[in-house]
């Protein structure tokens, strides 16, 4: 077994190919111009789902490529389906090309990435959504949840925003169903 012990927080002056170097955060070098941070994962805080027409992740980093939505015993007043849409400083509401399908159903959206809902008030859900940068302010997403007790729910979809992405927004198609219940995070990594 092999332990790496750091003795100092400051960098080289010099970059060398294959060094591993601490400052704060770790920095990796794969030449001798060239010096990478190394990003980690890093969760969010976690915002209780309690009230609220939305929630807003925001102050996301621009190194981030993948970003991952988690809920976990989340529901809402109303049978509306749960959108989740991204955003550049703004929320973005147009131009997605996304596809939800559960086990009682299926259906297209372009306002966000929806997951199809054949749910009642207070139906809870569990599981995540993961958005993934794929060039430039291209993102994809792909996501699961258990809703309610009986139905299963897949998303998936791709935007392209007008701008390096920032933000992500959890609401519902029609807008007007609130947040009762449950607990949402993410997570961002690069």
């Amino acid at each position: 077994m092999s332990i790496l012990v750091l003795t100092s927080d400051t960098l080289i002056g010099t970059a060398a190919a294959g060094n591993l170097e601490y400052n704060g955060q770790f920095f990796g070098t794969d030449s001798n111009a060239s010096r990478a941070q190394m990003q980690r994962i890093v969760r969010g805080t976690a915002v209780a789902s309690t009230s609220g027409t939305s929630i807003d992740f925001t102050g996301i980093p621009a190194w981030a490529k993948r970003i991952t939505v988690m809920f976990y015993g989340v529901s809402t007043n109303g049978s509306s389906a749960v959108r989740f849409r991204l955003g550049s400083g703004s929320v973005q509401t147009t131009g997605y090309i996304s596809t939800s399908f559960s086990s009682s159903g299926a259906g297209p959206a372009t306002a966000g990435f929806d997951q199809t809902s054949f749910a009642s008030a207070g139906d809870v859900r569990y599981g995540f959504i993961a958005f993934l940068n794929i060039s430039g302010n291209d993102w994809i997403a792909d996501g699961g949840f258990t809703q309610g007790s009986t139905v299963i729910a897949q998303t998936t979809g791709g935007v392209a925003l007008t701008g390096v992405l920032d933000l992500v927004r959890i609401t519902t198609v029609n807008g007007t169903d609130t947040f009762d219940a449950g607990t949402i995070n993410i997570m961002y990594e690069g």
